[in-house]
């Protein structure tokens, strides 16, 4: 009998067999080698069951059965990946103990989980638990596999948050949609944070600019010394008054009623956790979270350049230390040479609690560089490795040291201020000296206003505090209160992170971690799948709310469910699960506490007014942000606003707990899901009060894009096939044709030149296409059914 190593990805699963068993023989879908046999998961082979597993009366949707709770969950294999699944289980009858070597944190956890209960699988379980994917630390984390058993409350926190998605986005978006007839998605994480995005834009709305004005003045000293400084005393809003205080001081003689000098150092920013990552890279180089996020595992498991990017932390521990000087040694012939030749290696070591502090250290440590060189990169992956890498190095400078020199001025009675930050040294940033300048970071109203009065000199700056000044000059000017800003991405990650706090202090926000919205892993497909079901659209950086996403709000505020849209208390939720998951608190309790929330949810809507029907409708239509994301994250919540079928011919109910994964929906059962999320089942949901967000929903799949690309092969139907958002649908999708071919198949991005071959032809040409085991192959994408569009592959 062989071990049996289960690893989360095809990418995964090869890096182990070639560290560990570089002979094993590849059998496409495993590998397998004289001690061990190496298979993957791809993502989540298993799911929570829809409602019309527990009884058919949920195929429609009716507010009279909710809510939906089970006693027991029932798990059903991905339609997609059903023969990896079959593969697992023939494995596993061949080994006599199991290897979880899927990602080391709550998800994969949770994705093993599935597998192993789904199976029932019995086999003595260890655990492989590592940060990185280079040969050595793989060898390493072999050598000290640890006992499953040791991740028993992480496996009871992954499985409670799975099941309470389930539970609020399945009753609470089947109670909103059938109540108002419209599509609406809500969700445990994601409709708090609409509910931010709403707060800031009626802040934005009701915001009342006001004028007022600074006086600034200019002095000379001893005829060769010259410096401005800002009046001080309540805000000016009266401009004869401001000019008037300028005629008063201008060419009046003064004194240095104070001279302050103190000495100040300004020591590297800590280095990344993913969420602080996200935030930089939107910041200077505008990369979505979900763009950041799939660039970060790119450079982690296909370059494994960079250790695991779905961290929460921004520290190491004792036993990283030698793997941050190895990694700074790699870095030497490369184009971070000279920054190498200036590191001072002593000042990274286990007594520096800037970098290493073990206890603010939970499944993974901060995001680092291996030790293996960079090569081959994209320029994208190279903007995001460097990134990384100069802050990586910035914690082998010294901190840049200032003199701040603060001076204050009166003159005829009236007092200026005048803050001067002398260069000293630059210290760590000459990391940073052939980068752009960045954007100060938001400090907060007062401390902004404090820095627009800073001055920072590379000359050495002095005044003599005894000798008499003059006023040469006075200037008036004119200013305006700003309202808040929109959330960017970056922001937004900020807040949810923070749960909503606007949280300044580095130590409160590092507190706040444990309940923040979401996880550093889900928080971009949070982001996504607001996108998509249409309730935020970008411009340019700025997120803006939909008309729709204001009408959900409002309605989820005014059924009386606030606590639904209250980012404190979903952050008081992921709190308790990170206390579930170190075995502080019980997973039975958070699920009663659920199951209670649900039920509440679904009385306070049953009694609620219906909205009107143009409540949800913008004079624009809201711009899709959607794009394919990877299948762990984006199965965070329950979600109505994308009812896609799984597989062809699906006729099961809409609103299943992994709809939001964003992987695509294999072939539908209806031709307009292919253009909008959330119509593709529409037919299938036999109830009257839904008839109106069917028609919506399905029209707007088609409606999106309106290139035409051929006649609809479905014998008799007639129609044509447009290209929609995420694949191409029949134009007859309203008279019952359920033609659809996915943009996005067999590890393909489909042209529109192929579709047009398979509708036309029935077959492409050859294509490097990826098989569902997740092995690579030259070969025809085939129409294997005619009447749904379902593909197959020709060898």
């Amino acid at each position: 009998m062989k071990t049996l190593i289960i690893a989360e990805k095809p990418d995964m699963g090869r890096n182990i067999a070639a560290a560990i068993d570089p002979k094993a023989k590849n059998h496409r879908s495993y590998l397998e080698g004289e001690k061990y046999i190496i298979t993957w998961a791809i993502g989540h082979l298993i799911e929570l069951a829809e409602p019309d597993a527990y009884d058919e009366k949920y195929k429609k949707w009716n507010i009279a059965d909710l809510p939906i709770i089970p006693d027991q969950f029932k798990l059903v294999p991905n339609p997609k990946t059903k023969d990896q699944l079959k593969v697992i289980a023939e494995l596993a009858k061949r080994s006599d103990m199991l290897v979880n070597a899927c990602d080391a944190g709550r998800e994969g956890q949770h994705i093993f989980s599935l597998i192993q209960r789904h199976q029932k699988l019995k086999h003595p379980v260890k655990r492989l638990w590592i940060s990185d994917l280079t040969p050595e630390t793989i060898r390493k984390g072999f050598a000290e596999l640890r006992d499953g058993a040791e991740f028993e409350n992480l496996t009871k926190a992954a499985r409670a948050r799975s099941e309470a998605d389930w539970l609020i986005g399945m009753n609470g978006s089947r109670a909103f949609t059938t109540k108002h007839n419209v599509l609406i998605s809500v969700g445990r994480v994601q409709t708090p944070v609409l509910a931010l995005i709403y707060d800031r834009q009626k802040q934005i709305e009701a915001f009342s600019s006001l004028k007022f004005y600074e006086l600034e003045g200019h002095f000379l000293q001893q005829g060769d010394v010259s410096y401005k400084g800002m009046w001080q005393g309540e805000r000016i809003t009266d401009p004869a008054k401001a000019q008037a205080l300028a005629a008063k001081v201008k060419g009046k003689p003064g004194r240095i009623a104070s001279y302050e000098v103190k000495d100040t150092k300004e020591y590297p920013n800590k280095l990344y956790d993913l969420t602080l990552l996200q935030r930089e890279a939107n910041g200077r180089y505008a990369f979505s979270a979900k763009k950041t996020l799939d660039i970060a595992q790119s450079l982690y498991e296909k370059h494994k350049v960079i250790s695991y990017p779905r961290t929460n932390s921004n520290y190491v521990t004792e036993q990283n230390i030698p793997e941050m000087h190895k990694a700074l040694s790699a870095l030497q012939g490369t184009a971070y040479d000279e920054l190498v030749k200036g590191a001072n290696r002593s000042l990274v070591h286990t007594g520096n609690k800037f970098i290493c502090n073990p206890a603010k250290v939970e499944d993974h440590h901060a995001i680092l560089p291996t030790n293996r060189k960079a090569s081959g990169l994209n320029p994208d992956e190279q903007k995001l490795y460097d990134l990384i890498v100069r802050r990586f190095l910035s914690q082998f400078y010294p901190a840049a040291e200032y003199k701040v020199h603060t001076v204050l001025t009166e003159v005829e009675g009236e007092t200026f201020k005048t803050t001067v930050k002398e260069l000293l040294s630059l210290g760590w940033k000459v990391i940073y000296a052939d980068m752009k300048k960045e954007k100060p970071k938001s400090k907060g109203k007062e401390k902004e206003e404090e820095e627009n009065e800073e001055i920072e000199v590379s000359e050495p700056f002095f005044v003599n505090p005894n000798a008499g000044v003059s006023c040469a000059d006075a200037v008036v000017k004119e200013k305006e209160t700003q309202p808040p800003k929109h959330y960017t991405e970056g922001t937004l990650l900020k807040a949810m992170e923070s749960a909503g706090k606007q949280i300044e202090d580095e130590e409160l926000r590092e507190a706040m971690k444990d309940s923040g919205l979401g996880t550093p892993a889900t928080r971009a497909a949070t982001i996504e799948r607001l996108k998509r079901v249409g309730y935020i659209e970008m411009q340019g950086k700025k997120i803006m709310i939909t008309q729709k996403g204001r009408t959900v709000v409002e309605l989820i505020r005014g059924a009386g469910i606030e606590l639904l849209t209250s980012p404190e208390m979903t952050g008081q939720w992921e709190r308790r699960l990170n206390e579930i998951s170190r075995g502080a608190a019980s997973d039975n309790q958070f699920m009663e506490n659920v199951k209670k929330f649900a039920t509440m949810i679904v009385d306070k809507v049953r009694v609620q007014s219906r909205a009107a029907k143009t409540s949800f409708e913008s004079e624009t239509p809201a711009r899709s942000g959607g794009s394919k994301g990877r299948g762990r994250g984006g199965r965070q919540e329950a979600d109505a606003g994308e009812l896609q079928s799984k597989a062809a011919g699906s006729r099961r109910s809409a609103g299943r707990a992994a709809a939001a994964s964003g992987e695509g929906a294999g072939n539908a059962s209806s031709a307009s899901a292919a253009g909008e999320p959330g119509s593709a089942r529409n037919r299938s949901l036999a109830v009257s009060s839904a008839d109106a967000a069917r028609r919506e929903t399905a029209a707007a799949s088609v409606s999106a894009a309106p290139g035409v690309i051929g006649k609809c092969p479905r014998s008799g139907c007639g129609g044509t096939i447009f290209m929609g958002r995420k694949g191409y649908g029949c134009s007859h999708y309203k008279e019952g044709c359920k033609f659809v071919i996915w943009k996005e198949s067999y590890g393909r991005s489909l042209t529109d030149a192929q579709v047009k071959a398979l509708i036309e032809k029935g077959k492409t040409a050859k294509l490097k296409l990826t098989l569902p085991g997740g092995s690579a192959a030259e070969a025809r994408l085939v129409v294997k059914n005619t009447e749904t569009g379902e593909l197959a592959v020709e060898m």
